[in-house]
């Protein structure tokens, strides 16, 4: 029976079999066919950009394919490769289905799926894409995209060329180096290994007739420079018998002075001097041509590299060569690609170039690819690694259960393994990477391992008795291809581990086992404004750009394979860059003749303008269309630019600050601006001169430097002593100065003086330092707008820091010639900025003298002082003694105190706080001190309201929770304006708060910074109007309270008139410090009087906190008392048991109650007796009455 079953069942399979056969035939044939017309995969690219994917892609890829990408540039261009998508067949070494990528320097094979998102770039103008793929398993495939990009000289080496004449590397012919009695030189470079030569040259410089001016080499005698046919041997600054230039860059700068003889040498973080009497005061020449490498046959060149060449016409000193950035460029040559004269063959581009830019930098670490760091074809062994990496895990729970819809999970496999059969380590990874390839062969999961390491470990202490035993720790990365939406635990992977251990070779045990996932790239905002969600490792995430609905953002997660740990690779924002030129462009036609602007509009404009100046790099072509765009700014109104006018200034002074040009000088003109920079010599600097003058038949002017023409509507004279106050610091950096004209006055708006400008706008500045209190005045002369027949010229400056940062002229500095006439004004001033003339400038407000505002200064800081202190000792005082906060008073007392002494400690504290010069903290300081002013006044209306209460009131005035009613409007209120004045920001909280410059003098000089109001509106509505309705109010209640007060205490027949009217007086004094009176001098600061009520301002209200002490702590009886029994000792110490203790406890226990607790008011002078004999009244009235109902 069983035996027929058993050739039933074998005939059956033979013949599904059969047609399985016929099937797969078929199958393979179709696929064919279909495969040929589906994809044509060997072809050359020449497009600037494109894409191109596997055949057939985003199906599987067919069998047997061999196919070829050629991607082209032209020469000076890169190509860079990035993989949006990847999933080819993993195996190791990739052995089977592999991708080629030939970047021009060495070949690399991937396979797997983790080059996805990886950028690759050819180091030539060509890279070649080899893919194949053999009978059996496809894959997705791939899908790459590939972009020309050129490159910057910043991003390439030369090779320094051997054979003179022939193929050199010269400095561009447009590029003219001036006549050099001291210069600073930068570069670095590479010498060939195999090089033995010890007699070559760097560069030279040469003239017309190839006469050697200066050059930079080595001979048998050491290295050497050479000036006008001098060498100087650079003996103990640079070695003489080993070689200084290696097979990596070496920086070296050298610094000749010719005044004193000495050349400075700056190599390895070190500095040295050496001395060369020889070549003191010479002088090289200029105009001649300068190459890399030797000028002649004689004298072979370092046969190396070259990378970085950077000369400047001053000296600089070891501080500032230390700290030399890439951003500092030579201001005689630079390393770009328009200071130098090239052929392609010399050229290379790298990746890590030490000021290499635009390349993406290449992951220090390897992608995950089978070809590198497959586990079982080539692993890394880190033989001669003393320790093993260490492995950091912060993996969330929420990992375990992800469910990708692509690449894969993975997990950190950390191994103990000892052997006592062999001590190799080479030995132990075979024998490790082999078990693992067969433990997690044909499991039910889809994993593989790459990149296993083995380290030797220490010996475990249960095996330290076994001298021939050795411990290995093994790192491997598990990579499981979750294809089916299966979780995969790590204890599912340590128990398969553990449960395969006997299978290990004989001599091998398995002893720990620790596996960790690896953690995603966490969620983060990088740059502003583009937020990355939680990202696995491989995975690329994509984002609108800032702004935009359509272009994307994208950033990838890469797996770091020396700790199996995730991070993010840099932001991908290319695709949110615009072109500032085209940019430029729009804004130029924008603004240009026929069109209307709008204030709006020119805001606009100015903000887009100022980004561009900001952010990128202007040459003279961005900068030429930029100042266009200005002059046509400037056609519009007054009105127009008065919004944006501060902004503009600020903008256009950036510019002629960060332009690029080469040679001495360059100036742009337009029909309502322009703009001239010169580079100066700060050491040799002898004065200069600009002017402007119209051109013949042109609506544009004319610049011209260092001359003063006659015919010149502005110019500007620069004394020789210009630079002699400057600091070390400053000399040294000084490289350029900047001259500006302006045709029209729209941007030149006072506001608090709008008198008539009568010239033209000149300004002139040297780099970007504040240049005053010159020696020698600086000569600006301006031709009137109009011929003025009785002129009554002011020379001023446009201040910046004027009517609250919007600008505003400032006579100080500057006088009137006598040379001045009808039709121009000379201008003599002691400092640099943009200079005007006005006719008939009404001085503002009165200054404060310098010497009385350092006299305020010290009151108000020396007042505040003691307030703090004393304000404190108030509010300890009646937190330490129980019984003296019974009352109402006392509790709005100490209230009042509180806010009182955060004001005084935040005010002493803003000016330091200031000078961190940190916006956030300066704003937020500045809100704090505002709101403690408001509650401040508040508090002090509210005890006025309370004497109002208690004193006139008196009955039938209960208030249930009345203290926290007070507290909700004495902290609440306050908090309420500010939250309005921040909201109304509009998240800007810097134009309402914010740092300013307070105590300048007459001539604009001096002041501290402090953290503050900055909007007007704002300080006269939550200030001043705030304080100005307290203020009526408190006044009404002093006098309300006081005709209280004089007419009870006038009916007593028990004391005399003076003492009467001492105790009056008394209650007079505290009630004006207790409701704040003496801020009201604040009204009467004006015209004649404003420095007397300053004073008294000053004075009182600085000493608030000690006066409120004084009257309402320290000349309380009840608080004397307390004082006497817990603080004094001997015969001052009161009895614990005395009359007054008791009596003031039973009083306060029966006031507790209801109304007598809070109405009988003390606050107003606590030895008024008027005030403790209506306490005491009302407290018995209400005791009789309870024990009459009761």
């Amino acid at each position: 029976m069983m035996s027929h079953g058993s050739e039933v069942w074998c005939c059956h399979w033979k013949w599904k079999l059969h047609h399985c056969l016929c099937l797969f035939t078929t199958y393979i044939i179709c696929m064919q066919q279909a495969v040929h017309g589906c994809y044509d995969c060997r072809t050359v690219l020449t497009d600037p950009s494109g894409v191109f994917t596997s055949p057939c892609f985003p199906s599987d890829y067919p069998n047997s394919q061999a196919c070829k990408w050629i991607i082209r540039a032209p020469h000076g261009y890169i190509i860079q490769l990035t993989f949006i998508d990847f999933d080819i067949e993993e195996a190791p070494g990739c052995i089977y289905d592999s991708l080629t990528l030939d970047n021009g320097e060495s070949p690399m094979n991937l396979c797997g799926i983790t080059a996805k998102g990886l950028s690759y770039n050819s180091t030539g103008n060509e890279m070649i894409v080899s893919f194949k793929s053999d009978f059996s398993i496809q894959k997705k495939g791939f899908n790459a995209s590939y972009v020309r990009i050129a490159v910057s000289l910043r991003n390439q080496k030369v090779i320094i060329p051997q054979v003179p004449d022939i193929d050199a590397v010269s400095v561009a012919e447009t590029i003219s180096v001036p006549e050099l009695r001291q210069f600073t030189l930068c570069f670095e470079a590479t010498k060939g290994n195999s090089d033995d030569n010890d007699d070559w040259k760097v560069f030279s410089y040469t003239d017309a007739l190839l006469r050697e001016l200066f050059s930079f080499g080595k001979t048998t005698k050491g290295h050497f420079l050479s000036i006008s046919g001098t060498q100087c041997i650079l003996k103990n600054a640079l070695p003489r018998n080993a070689e200084f230039f290696t097979g990596t860059f070496q920086q070296l700068c050298v610094v000749w002075d010719s005044f004193s003889g000495t050349v400075g040498i700056y190599a390895k973080n070190t500095y040295h001097v050496v001395d060369c009497p020889e070549i003191y005061d010479k002088v090289i020449p200029g105009n001649g041509r300068l190459v890399l490498g030797s000028n002649s046959n004689e004298v072979s060149s370092l046969n190396g590299d070259i990378y970085n060449f950077r000369l400047w016409n001053f000296t600089m000193n070891a501080l500032t060569l230390a700290n030399l950035s890439c951003d500092v460029k030579g201001n005689i040559v630079d390393w770009e690609n328009e200071f130098w004269s090239i052929p392609t063959s010399a050229l290379k581009a790298e990746n890590n170039l030490s000021c290499g830019s635009y390349l993406i930098p290449s992951s220090s670490i390897e992608p995950t690819s089978c070809a590198n760091l497959g586990s079982l074809c080539q692993a890394t062994v880190n033989a001669t690694t003393p320790t093993p990496p260490t492995v950091t895990t912060n993996m969330p729970d929420t990992n375990r259960n992800d469910k990708p819809n692509n690449g894969g999970l993975f997990y950190r496999i950390s191994i103990v393994v000892s052997s006592s059969n062999s001590n190799s380590v080479s030995k132990v990874h075979d024998v490790v990477a082999e078990w693992l390839n067969r433990t997690f062969q044909n499991w039910n999961y889809t994993v593989y391992v790459v990149n296993i390491s083995i380290h030797p470990a220490s010996i475990r202490e249960g095996a330290r008795q076994k001298r021939s035993i050795k411990s290995f720790s093994a790192l491997a990365l598990l990579v499981y291809n979750s294809t089916n939406n299966i979780n995969l635990e790590e204890e599912d992977i340590r128990q398969k581990l553990i449960s395969n251990n006997r299978t290990m070779e004989e001599g091998y045990q398995l002893h720990t086992v620790d596996v960790d996932p690896v953690e995603k790239c966490l969620a983060e905002e990088n740059p502003p404004n583009y937020f990355w969600p939680d990202t696995r490792p491989t995975l690329t995430n994509f984002t609108f750009c800032h702004g935009s609905s359509v272009q994307t953002a994208s950033r990838t997660c890469y797996l770091g394979l020396q700790n199996y740990t995730s991070y993010w690779g840099q932001p991908d924002l290319r695709n949110c860059t615009e072109n500032a030129a085209d940019i430029a462009n729009q804004l130029l036609n924008l603004t240009g003749e026929g069109q209307q602007l709008t204030s709006d509009k020119v805001n606009d404009v100015v903000q887009k303008l100022k980004k561009i100046v900001n952010d990128e790099e202007i040459d003279e072509s961005l900068g030429s269309t930029v100042v266009t765009i200005f002059s046509n700014i400037l056609a519009s109104s007054d009105s127009v630019l008065a919004a944006s006018s501060s902004e503009a200034l600020k903008t256009i002074d950036a510019l002629a600050l960060k332009i690029h040009f080469a040679g001495p000088s360059m100036s742009i003109s337009t029909r309502n601006l322009a703009l001239g920079v010169s580079s100066i010599n700060s050491t040799s600097f002898k004065g200069g001169a600009f002017s402007v003058s119209p051109q013949n038949n042109a609506s544009d002017f004319q610049i011209d430097f260092d001359k003063d023409q006659t015919s010149a509507i502005a110019s500007v004279v620069l004394p020789p002593s210009l630079l002699k106050n400057l600091s070390q610091d400053e000399f040294e950096v000084i490289s350029r100065a900047q001259f500006t004209f302006f045709n029209k006055n729209g941007l030149f708006q006072d506001a608090e003086n709008p008198a008539n400008l009568t010239s033209f706008v000149v300004a002139c500045s040297i780099g970007n330092l504040t240049i005053q209190d010159l020696q020698d005045y600086v000569k600006v002369t301006i031709k009137h707008t109009k011929i003025q027949e009785d002129p009554k010229p002011t020379c001023v400056f446009w201040d910046m820091n004027k009517n609250g940062g919007s600008g505003g002229w400032n006579p100080a500095g500057c006088q009137v010639d006598a040379d001045s006439n009808e039709n121009e004004t000379v201008c003599l001033c002691n400092h640099l900025t943009h200079f005007g003339v006005l006719m008939d400038l009404q001085r503002a407000v009165t200054q404060i003298d310098p010497q009385n505002t350092k006299v305020l200064t010290f009151i108000t800081y020396i007042g505040c002082g003691i307030s703090a202190i004393f304000s404190a000792a108030t509010l300890l005082t009646y937190i330490a003694f129980e019984k003296l906060r019974r009352d109402y008073p006392s509790k709005i007392l100490m209230n009042l105190s509180t806010a009182l002494l955060f004001l005084n400690l935040i005010f002493l504290l803003d000016g330091w706080i200031a000078s961190f010069d940190i916006d956030g903290l300066c704003i937020a300081v500045a809100a704090l001190l505002h709101f403690f002013l408001l509650a401040t006044f508040t508090w002090m209306g509210l005890e006025a309201v309370h004497m109002y209460i208690a004193l006139v009131k008196v009955f039938n005035t209960y208030i249930r929770r009345y203290i926290l009613k007070f507290c909700i409007i004495g902290w609440g209120l306050p908090a309420l304006v500010i939250a309005i004045v921040l909201a109304s920001a509009n998240t800007n909280a810097s134009r309402i708060y914010g740092k300013q410059l307070y105590g300048r003098d007459a001539s604009g000089q001096g002041g501290d910074d402090f953290c503050w109001i900055k909007n007007e509106i704002v300080f006269y509505v939550t200030c001043a109007g705030y304080f100005g309705i307290m203020f009526l109010m408190n006044v009404a209640m002093f006098i309300v309270v006081m005709v209280q007060i004089c007419g009870r205490n006038g009916k007593r027949t028990n004391r005399s008139l003076k003492e009467e009217i001492l105790r009056n007086l008394r209650s007079v004094v505290s009630l004006t410090f207790l409701l704040g009176m003496t801020w009201g001098f604040a009204f009467f600061a004006w015209g004649p009087l404003t420095l007397a009520f300053l004073y008294l301002f000053s004075i009182f209200n600085s000493l608030q906190g000690l006066f409120i002490f004084v009257f309402h702590c320290a000349m309380k009886e009840n608080v004397q008392k307390q004082w006497r029994r817990h603080l004094c000792c001997g015969r001052f110490r009161l009895a614990d048991n005395s009359d007054w203790s008791k009596t003031a406890t039973n009083i306060i226990k029966k006031s507790s109650d209801n109304l007598g607790k809070s109405l009988s008011s003390s606050s107003i002078g606590s030895n008024s007796t008027y005030l403790t004999s209506k306490s005491k009244s009302t407290t018995n009235t209400y005791c009789k009455r309870n024990s009459h109902t009761g």
